[in-house]
């Protein structure tokens, strides 16, 4: 178990991209519908559709919204999307990863291609990345969930394996595979996450200068302005001074 969180620049300009809510409830739609295709169209009986329901109530999407999404997964004329991941690297040698959902590949590589090359990125192959980073589920409270003491002892009873805690909230990492249970676990502690998914934990982080860290979040921006793009994923860490100076 661990102490001060560095999470908060990795998935992505959090704090920015929640006042951009635009297409935020589309994205949300469009994974509880996979979901929902993929297994039951039960929650209860979906642990991937359970995550994408409490992602979608955790930002305030409406109960109608989140039922037209499950509906649409059994409907026959509904569009049929695939999961396409993507793999390269921003300005400074940051690495990304670039997870999509999209029933048009052509369409999303082309897209996510454009915005690395107009941002200072390149794409890259399939697993060029991916080697630096770990597939692990990720939970986050916000700090009104408890002190670090409180969070850490619930985590731990859960069977989490690490937890970071700030002043801005609480990250709580686990295996993949034990998400859904753990997350089940901590609700029942703590009350429901604010944010529950399967992420790309870095091994090693790359500290931004001013320069670089600019250029580099107008590439996380034109990716996740997107419709295919669901989350971006990166290795970065940009401090708060230079998060202020950028208007971050």
């Amino acid at each position: 178990m661990a102490g001060h969180s560095k999470f908060k620049n990795i998935m992505h300009r959090k704090g920015a991209q929640d006042k951009k809510r635009s297409n935020l409830f589309s994205k949300l739609s469009r994974e509880i519908t996979v979901a929902a295709k993929m297994g039951m169209p039960d929650p209860d009986m979906n642990p991937r559709l359970r995550l994408a329901v409490n992602a979608a109530k955790a930002q305030s999407m409406p109960k109608d919204n989140i039922q037209r999404a499950i509906d649409k997964a059994s409907a026959s004329d509904g569009e049929n999307y695939e999961e396409v991941r993507y793999e390269g690297y921003g300005p400074a040698g940051v690495a990304l990863i670039v997870e999509a959902l999209t029933d048009n590949r052509n369409r999303t590589a082309t897209a996510v291609r454009t915005a690395f090359s107009k941002n200072g990125g390149n794409l890259g192959t399939e697993g060029s990345v991916q080697h630096g980073f770990e597939r692990l589920g990720l939970i986050e409270y916000p700090a009104s969930a408890g002190d670090e003491e409180k969070v850490l002892e619930a985590a731990i009873e859960a069977g989490a394996q690490d937890v970071e805690s700030s002043e801005d909230g609480h990250t709580i990492w686990t295996a993949a595979d034990d998400l859904h249970q753990v997350a089940t676990d901590l609700e029942k502690a703590l009350g429901e996450a604010e944010n529950v998914k399967l992420a790309w934990k870095p091994n090693i982080t790359v500290d931004m200068d001013e320069g670089s860290a600019g250029t580099l979040l107008k590439l996380v921006d034109a990716l996740d302005d997107d419709d295919d793009v669901q989350t971006v994923w990166g290795n970065y860490e940009i401090s708060d001074e230079i998060m202020e100076k950028l208007g971050g």
